[in-house]
């Protein structure tokens, strides 16, 4: 048996003490901390953290470690038990490593838990211990993790059958505020940290209808038998990642419900979406997977060109999923698909990368994105959604309805995730000819080559019309039916003290003609000093015209010509042109 004490010892300096007992050694045990966690393809070296690492014997006595490498140690002994103690610092304010100060503490046990190698099937037990400083007396801890001692949101005893499966609950403890509802027959917890206003009863019936048609989807009883949901609460954030039983999650004060009246607006959406698409990994990759993470290898990188299908396919479903549990109409629907078809049409990196290319590279191209991402990479999260709208559509028309993406997911439930089986990089291909009983490989090529997918011809099968349109700035993401800008600049920039800092530059645009990189201080344009509103101010220009530009690069005054252009179409809005032909796809 492993077991593990955890203690948040001094939040002032970010640190939890961690003591780790192995009973029975082996001769040579080794010891590792996992280099990236499940769901966050990145090598994240989470032993970097680990501070005074030491192992004693049954008796006492200090045994030698030897590191082998960045993660990895080994002891040589002769002892009944190990315990081995360590400090972890913990101040990555995110969802993928741990977090402590005074106003909380939060981790994933893959940044704080080694592993003892040889032992990682058996029983693992975990005490949680509450903060030495006084003032924090009231904090509570929540996780999915199994309780074995203590009250509901108390710290206490847990226990998890096996490293795996310890690491796949992470933990929240503070002054969280908690709500709770029931969704076919399994418990859900809501915890918010962070200085909120929300409405918990509002985000309860939401959340509520979101999981209750998720699971009715994939068919009951749910594959856990209580769930939470852990949300920190900032001015501006906005992620999640995905566990067996809870999802880590961030997102901004503005995202949540203030009132139970009160109608969905595009940020709750958001959130919304956020939970939805989380939620919906606990079955599309928490127990439907690849088959080269049976079991996780987390010691160094696992490619696959499979991530389209895991994360393009729980986008297609995050906000398909709100509408069908009632909770956005299918305008709303509509705006967000167009939102995302928005993200894919900007990228001039669609046409240099797949889709299975950027799954593939997932570890460097897609979580490493630098100021030229958007001119060189394609993500396997958006373009995979247009691909699983693509075969959701495809299959609906072929089969005149009897089939859908529908169809495909709850085979992959039945035949491979309740089977303990993996996908392999060609089982979503078959799966789709056998139901279509015709090769597929018109369809599929479309995530081995750079082109755009012909979603609206079979869009407009099914009673929507595709537009595309130029831009009205850097708030337009898509969507309505709004006149765009007719003039293009082709760079996106925040306020500077003194004018505008490009961020980023599109390949072929007049700014990057103009000579402008990401870094640059943009201050002049015409002679005149820029400011925000300096790209609704070209389109007072005609065509051809060049317009003066100074910049400062560094610390030099650089100048260049703005030839103005026509603004390129790349902004989707999808509408609905036939009601009863759309029923065919949304329903209701």
């Amino acid at each position: 048996m492993i077991h593990y004490q955890i203690t948040p010892i001094d939040p002032k300096a970010h640190l939890f003490a961690v003591t780790m007992t192995v009973s029975k050694p082996n001769a040579v045990q080794v010891f590792s901390l996992p280099a990236w966690l499940p769901g966050s393809y990145m090598v994240r070296d989470f032993a970097k953290n680990i501070i005074e690492l030491t192992a004693k014997d049954e008796t006492g006595q200090t045994l030698k470690l030897i590191q082998l490498d960045k993660q990895t140690w080994s002891i040589d002994n002769n002892s009944s038990e190990i315990t081995l103690s360590y400090q972890i610092y913990a101040w990555d304010l995110s969802v993928r490593t741990a977090h402590l100060d005074m106003t909380h503490g939060f981790f994933n046990g893959s940044s704080v838990f080694l592993a003892a190698q040889g032992f990682e099937d058996t029983l693992h037990t975990v005490t949680m211990s509450p903060p030495t400083e006084s003032t924090l007396s009231e904090w509570r801890l929540a996780t999915s993790m199994t309780r074995t001692s203590g009250d509901d949101f108390a710290f206490g005893q847990f226990c998890a059958e096996n490293y795996d499966d310890l690491i796949d609950h992470p933990v929240e403890m503070g002054l969280f505020t908690l709500g709770s509802f029931d969704a076919c027959g399994v418990r859900h917890d809501i915890v918010l940290n962070g200085r909120h206003r929300a409405c918990m009863p509002r985000l309860c019936q939401d959340l509520k209808a979101i999981c209750e048609y998720q699971i009715n989807f994939f068919g009951t009883p749910a594959p856990f038998k209580r769930y939470v949901f852990m949300t920190t609460v900032l001015d501006n954030g906005f992620g999640g990642l995905e566990h067996r039983a809870s999802t880590a999650l961030m997102c901004s004060r503005k995202d949540l419900p203030l009132s139970m009246d009160a109608p969905i607006n595009n940020d709750y959406r958001t959130y919304l979406s956020l939970c939805s698409h989380e939620y919906f990994h606990s079955w599309n990759v928490k127990r439907i997977k690849p088959e080269c993470f049976l079991p996780y290898k987390l010691e160094a990188e696992t490619y696959t060109p499979q991530l389209w299908a895991y994360e393009g396919i729980t986008s297609y479903y995050d906000d398909f999923l709100t509408y069908r549990a009632g909770l956005v109409d299918e305008q709303s629907y509509l705006d967000m698909l167009s939102e995302t078809f928005t993200r894919v049409y900007r990228s001039p990196g669609r046409f240099k990368q797949s889709v299975k290319d950027s799954s593939f590279n997932a570890w460097t191209k897609f979580y490493k994105q630098d100021e030229n991402a958007q001119n060189a990479i394609i993500s396997y999260y958006t373009k995979g959604a247009l691909f699983a709208l693509y075969l959701d559509l495809t299959l609906r028309s072929e089969t005149q309805g009897k089939y859908s993406l529908d169809t495909v997911m709850n085979i992959l439930w039945q035949e491979y995730a309740l089977q303990n089986r993996g996908t392999t990089d060609d089982c979503h291909q078959k799966i789709v000819e056998r139901l279509l009983g015709r090769d597929c490989q018109d369809l599929f090529s479309y995530l081995d080559n750079t082109d755009d997918i012909p979603l609206a011809p079979l869009l407009a099968e099914f009673g929507v019309d595709f537009t595309l349109r130029p831009s009205q700035g850097a708030q337009d993401v898509g969507g309505n039916q709004s006149k765009g800008y007719d003039i293009a600049f082709g760079a996106k920039t925040q306020a500077a003290p003194i004018g505008l800092k490009i961020v980023t530059v599109t390949q072929g645009s007049p700014a990057q003609l103009a000579g402008l990189s990401a870094g640059d201080i943009l201050i002049a344009a015409d002679n005149l000093q820029v400011t925000g509103q300096f790209e609704a101010q070209l389109q007072q220009y005609p065509l051809g015209q060049r317009v003066p530009l100074h910049w400062f690069r560094r610390d030099e005054l650089m100048t260049g010509e703005l030839i103005i252009a026509a603004a390129p179409k790349d902004t989707v809005a999808l509408s609905i042109t036939n009601k009863d032909k759309l029923i065919a796809w949304l329903g209701r």
